[in-house]
């Protein structure tokens, strides 16, 4: 099965479920859908671990991300997508998850609600090939200065997201 063909959950505006469709038919449709998305920082708290997603990522491909994370799979939870993912992406396994905060994200064609959590630890990392081209750890204070320039290649909805995450902090 191809990631097109993937069956992920969808929902309508109102955030209710629907029956699982195609990863690409969401795509397509521009659909509403859910993630789990996970901002990994250093024990300490000191340090975000940011990626360069690759090239051939079918949204956003080749910008920097600081959140790790992605599409909800058709009957999954947000804790079990969001540690699915982890795994998946940085080969991160077995830390405990905190939940932050839900926020929805629209760039059109994307619409998704995101389910967002912090994780603390120093790997190791393993990253997924087919996902992230590199990563690396970033001072929380020098991430803070990247994302507030509009010029760097962050995608919208970790600049977003990272946004609300800093307000949450009363940062």
């Amino acid at each position: 099965m191809t990631s097109a063909q993937e069956l992920v959950a969808v929902f309508d505006e109102d955030g209710r479920p629907r029956p699982g469709v195609p990863r690409g038919r969401m795509r397509e449709g521009g659909l509403w859908h859910a993630c789990a998305t996970i901002l990994v920082r250093s024990p300490d708290g000191r340090r975000v671990y940011v990626h360069r997603r690759t090239d051939t990522k079918d949204v956003y491909p080749g910008l920097y991300d600081c959140w790790a994370g992605g599409v909800l799979a058709d009957g999954e939870t947000s804790d079990a997508c969001a540690e699915r993912e982890l795994a998946e992406e940085l080969g991160v396994r077995g830390v405990p998850l905190t939940r932050s905060f839900v926020a929805r994200f629209v760039d059109p064609p994307i619409r998704y609600t995101a389910h967002v959590y912090e994780v603390r630890t120093d790997g190791p990392f393993t990253h997924q090939p087919e996902e992230v081209a590199e990563g690396w750890w970033m001072d929380l204070d020098d991430l803070r200065g990247k994302v507030d320039d509009p010029d760097w290649p962050l995608v919208p909805d970790g600049r977003a997201l990272f946004h609300q995450w800093l307000a949450r902090q009363g940062a």
